[in-house]
């Protein structure tokens, strides 16, 4: 899946169009002489740039572009944060619309000259069903309150998986008028691709947000951890790489596989040593109704408060320390940065088997050195699926907030039902009397 300045996966997209040629055996060759080219794009760095890098070799030119515009774009991303967590909401949905672009771009190139009807317009508007079925469970989720005070809201909730459903149906219905004869399997292959784009690109880009909504160093030390793993990958391949990793990557090498895990680990256990301790980063996005405004304020929860911890024999004989002080969040920091190193390159790399297969170098000519956004987000969207799986099963609890909102939005009779209900519980539990005595003024 995926910040999108943050998504600076230098080692993403290395320059594989030489190799595709080189290292394809003729076998694929014959396989794949059935699947139309994707047009290259043309090289569209900076004219400033070619010519300040020139005199240099290629490897060399590549080096220095993709350093420069990934600086660019982390300074970029760094303005953002500063932005709030709704302009960086925004930016993902801004992301996911190119990213679907940009697949979506190469299914039309490959299929077009078969001139078959609404192809590209039931694809944009499949996907504004799924982003409106997403988002309006998101709002319904993290701002009942909102939801509830506002008329038109209220209704738009109560009815919206059916409203969903509807505006599927349509678009549905639009696909079967649309199928011409002699074309029909053709026409479902690109039905199914723009369903699989939507499942990887709109439902990871909305598990994204969740993970923002939860606090924004859920969504910050993910990316970062990708983006470190494949900057420092790629600098461990460039200086030192000889083992080749993998096949459908030639230039990944072992060297750099291993050189950016423990680069990783190290620099995410840093950084969420720095960001633990600001209530900015660590505390959820709420609605607040005095103010009228979302707001991302709290008293932090015991995983970001600081806490001893013994540590092993080993590790006391080296460093001499009998225990250590830690946010326990940088503990679950390890785990996010494994997560990283290890499997996360796997997204990197269907990336560019999917790239092998229509022959193409990358995604698109977006930003130069480093190929289309898909190119930078190929990694992270896989992330932040771990990292909702990861919350929901080792971290999120019941949240009272959310309870209580959901009881004041109910009838007076059922109120009254469950307020019966849970009495009779905390009697049987022994944490209320017999008898609930209640004077007549209070209500």
């Amino acid at each position: 899946m995926f910040l999108y300045p943050l998504f600076v996966c230098l080692q993403g997209s290395d320059s594989e169009l030489k190799a595709e040629k080189d290292g394809v055996s003729d076998t694929e060759s014959k396989v794949d002489s059935g699947v139309p080219e994707v047009p290259v794009p043309p090289d569209d760095t900076p004219e400033v740039l070619n010519k300040a890098l020139s005199g240099l070799s290629s490897r060399w030119k590549n080096w220095w572009v993709r350093g420069i515009l990934t600086l660019a774009m982390i300074s970029f991303f760094f303005f953002i944060i500063y932005l709030g967590p709704m302009v960086l909401m925004m930016i993902v949905l801004c992301v996911q619309i190119k990213c679907f672009h940009e697949i979506i771009t190469i299914g039309y190139s490959v299929y077009h000259s078969y001139h078959l009807p609404w192809f590209r317009t039931l694809s944009w508007y499949f996907l504004l069903c799924v982003n409106y079925f997403f988002y309006g469970e998101t709002v319904t989720d993290y701002f009942f309150t909102l939801v509830q005070r506002e008329e038109p809201l209220r209704i738009l909730s109560k009815y919206h998986r059916f409203i969903s459903f509807a505006l599927y149906l349509t678009g549905f219905c639009m696909f079967v008028l649309s199928l011409v004869k002699k074309h029909y399997r053709l026409q479902f292959y690109m039905f199914g691709w723009t369903h699989v784009t939507l499942l990887i690109v709109v439902t990871q880009s909305h598990l994204i947000i969740h993970n923002l909504f939860e606090g924004m160093i859920w969504f910050i030390v993910p990316i970062s951890c990708v983006i470190c793993n494949d900057i420092m990958a790629y600098m461990f391949g460039f200086f030192f790489g000889r083992t080749p990793l993998i096949k459908l990557s030639p230039k990944k090498t072992w060297e750099g596989f291993i050189g950016g895990f423990f680069a990783t680990i190290v620099f995410c256990v840093m950084l969420s040593y720095v960001m633990a301790g600001y209530r900015y980063f660590v505390c959820p996005v709420e609605f607040n109704n005095d103010s009228n405004s979302f707001q991302v304020d709290c008293e932090p929860s015991e995983l970001f408060q600081l806490q001893d911890y013994a540590l092993p024999s080993i590790l006391e004989s080296v460093t001499g320390w009998t225990t250590v002080r830690l946010y326990p969040f940088q503990i679950h920091s390890i785990a996010l940065s494994s997560f990283a190193s290890i499997v996360g390159p796997f997204g990197g790399f269907f990336a560019s088997g999917f790239k092998r297969a229509f022959k193409i170098k990358d995604f698109a000519n977006t930003i130069p050195g480093h190929g289309g956004i898909m190119d930078r987000f190929d990694c992270q969207y896989l992330m932040a699926t771990f990292v909702n799986v990861y919350i929901a099963s080792f971290i999120r609890g019941p949240n009272p907030t959310k309870v209580i909102q959901q009881l004041l939005a109910l009838r007076a009779d059922q109120q009254l039902h469950i307020f019966n209900s849970l009495k009779a519980h905390l009697i049987e539990k022994g944490l209320l009397p017999d008898i609930l005595y209640i004077p007549n003024n209070v209500c």
